[in-house]
């Protein structure tokens, strides 16, 4: 449990370095010239996800996709939802003695989806000539 929680816990890091070096207007961009959503409505994706898999983890079954987010251009509110989305999945490994095999097959799916936005997010970096947080260029050997 140690290694799915402490990789959890990288991605989780990620988020927070992205969204500490992001500014409201960034949020709200989307790459040219290709279709796309907003740096805020994948964010929005990502924190959705924790919660329902959280749920789903602790209940032991999937429940549907539901995202508390409100505003997805307001950097401190964006910023507040990763964290108490991050707390909601990281308190399961405190409370939970064992996990069954659907519930890891729970965990294994956020953090995949994690990646995957990941990987999107730094095609927006990319694209945008944002600043890349040096831990992501560091985890993913980024230039």
């Amino acid at each position: 449990m140690n290694l799915l929680r402490n990789r959890l816990q990288r991605s989780f890091a990620l988020y927070r370095d992205l969204i500490e070096g992001i500014d409201s207007n960034a949020l709200d961009s989307k790459l040219p010239g290709v279709p796309s959503n907003t740096i805020g409505r994948q964010l929005w994706c990502v924190i959705g996800a924790r919660e329902s898999y959280a749920q789903a983890i602790e209940a032991g079954e999937w429940s549907g996709f539901a995202c508390s987010l409100k505003t997805t251009t307001d950097q401190q509110a964006v910023a507040n939802a990763l964290r108490d989305s991050e707390t909601a999945v990281l308190t399961l490994f405190e409370t939970t003695e064992t996990f069954t095999d659907a519930q890891l097959g729970f965990i294994l799916d956020l953090l995949e989806h994690e990646a995957a936005h990941q990987g999107q997010l730094i095609r927006y970096l990319y694209g945008l000539r944002l600043t890349i947080p040096e831990s992501w260029k560091t985890r993913y050997a980024l230039t």
